[in-house]
């Protein structure tokens, strides 16, 4: 059987502006097409050669055809960015990117406009978009709280929506914090700092703090949503996984006339006493067959934080989380993605 050569092709980059946006700090963007695709990549310029075998060269000249365009638009592009278009490239889906490359969520107060970055994390746009109730469920870097929250503030700008509200349970990661300082609203406000963390970097501060006071946008732990009912409004649940049965099913009945719903969590990270079934492990055995209900599962190749991220999570999956052993039904996240 004959071996294929290795071989040589060059390709332009059309300006030293797209030149500097698709090569990266440091050339970083380069390295990860390179360890992506198994490639050898070297600039001269506007010029790079890049060298490897036939199917390896050609899948590289494809992508970079890709890439600079969307750094001639002004794209930011990230070594993340690339090492994931590498990853689908290589599973010959690299047509599938356009999917993500342009469909924007929204836009952040500083202009940046906020994009699906995989393709899981696509598919759970596109459920919250068309389902008035979504479970995602995946682990932690994969944007399961973000987008929500994106996709929440896109619905109020648009006034498909007239509120916000935005809940998580206070439990207690390991850490007691019941002798702290303050009022009960400043005892749960550590538990709540993510939600803020991310409405603060898509709406800014002074509009999440006008949007506040008129009662527009909400930012409460679960115990406050008990008797209400909650109409017109997009309500995210974040850290499901840490919902009792009884709070799971007290939450999902507060969705009013004309509310959408999402709950996030990772059924990996379950902070509930080891004799307390986790809500939202029991939630997709109960509601799997109602319609309107979707179900999204993202996994390691949707982390989009820093790549060792990525590569924890599968540590901890190899060693069976290194965790101490819960009741069966908890500490593993679900494989395939079911609803409608």
């Amino acid at each position: 059987m004959a071996v294929l050569e290795p071989e040589a092709r060059k390709f332009a980059v059309p300006d030293n502006r797209s030149a500097v946006q698709l090569y990266g700090k440091g050339e970083e963007n380069l390295r990860a097409l390179e360890n992506g695709l198994g490639v050898s990549i070297r600039a001269r310029g506007n010029e790079l050669w890049i060298q490897g075998e036939p199917d390896a060269t050609h899948a590289a000249l494809a992508l970079l055809d890709r890439l600079v365009r969307l750094a001639a638009e002004g794209r930011d592009l990230t070594a993340s960015d690339v090492r994931y278009a590498a990853e689908v490239t290589r599973q010959g889906a690299l047509e599938r990117l356009d999917e993500l490359w342009e469909d924007a969520v929204c836009v952040t107060v500083r202009g940046k406009a906020i994009r699906p970055k995989t393709l899981g994390q696509k598919h759970y746009v596109e459920a919250m978009r068309k389902s008035s109730l979504v479970f995602c469920i995946g682990p932690a870097g994969t944007g399961k709280t973000y987008l929500a929250m994106a996709m929440a503030i896109t619905a109020f700008k648009q006034r498909e929506v007239s509120r916000i509200v935005l809940t998580r349970p206070a439990v207690e990661a390991g850490e007691k914090l019941g002798f702290l300082p303050g009022d009960l609203q400043e005892k749960v406000d550590p538990y709540l700092r993510p939600l803020y963390d991310a409405i603060y970097d898509i709406m800014g501060v002074e509009a999440y703090e006008r949007h506040n006071q008129r009662g527009a946008i909400e930012v409460a732990p679960l115990a406050y949503m008990r008797g209400r009912t909650l109409d017109d409004a997009f309500i995210i649940l974040d850290e499901g996984q840490n919902t009792t049965s009884e709070q799971m099913k007290m939450f999902l009945t507060r969705m009013g006339f004309g509310s959408r719903a999402v709950v996030t969590g990772d059924v990996t990270q379950v902070d509930l006493p080891a004799e307390r079934p986790s809500g939202l492990q029991e939630v997709r055995r109960i509601l799997a067959n109602v319609p309107g209900i979707s179900f999204v599962n993202l996994d390691d190749t949707d982390v989009v934080r820093h790549p060792l991220v990525q590569e924890i999570i599968k540590a901890y999956e190899r060693a069976g989380s290194g965790a101490a052993p819960r009741p069966a039904g908890q500490g593993s996240a679900a494989s395939s993605t079911g609803g409608t």
